[in-house]
């Protein structure tokens, strides 16, 4: 039987892992609006707000099982597109998801 040899390991040198700064994060505010409805077949969420907002706003939906963020592109007011939806007024908005009722909206800063 041939006799067995010793194998050295060679053991690699632990580079440390360049340490770098988190990105930010964008930032999410106090919550601006509720989903109060939600119309499956066209994708359109009825939502109160609390607060103004104006189209082109990034927003965060939110709930149980949602999580999405979006920019408002489209919102309408009894049929008639607007551009900003006032405080305490339902107000449609074409959605990309799913969302269900009771879901809040939050605003997104960068």
């Amino acid at each position: 039987m041939p006799a067995k040899k010793a194998i050295k390991k060679k053991t690699a040198k632990k580079i440390p892992a360049k340490i770098t700064k988190p990105k930010k994060a964008a930032s999410i505010q106090k919550p601006i609006g509720r989903v109060t409805h939600f119309y499956g077949q066209i994708k359109v969420a009825i939502v109160i707000f609390k607060k103004p907002i104006k189209k082109g706003t990034m927003v965060v939906f939110s709930g149980a099982t949602t999580n999405f963020t979006q920019v408002i592109n489209s919102m309408q007011f009894d049929h008639q597109t607007i551009e900003v939806a006032p405080k305490g007024q339902e107000i449609g908005l074409k959605v990309q998801k799913r969302v269900r009722e009771g879901d809040e909206l939050y605003a997104v800063e960068e």
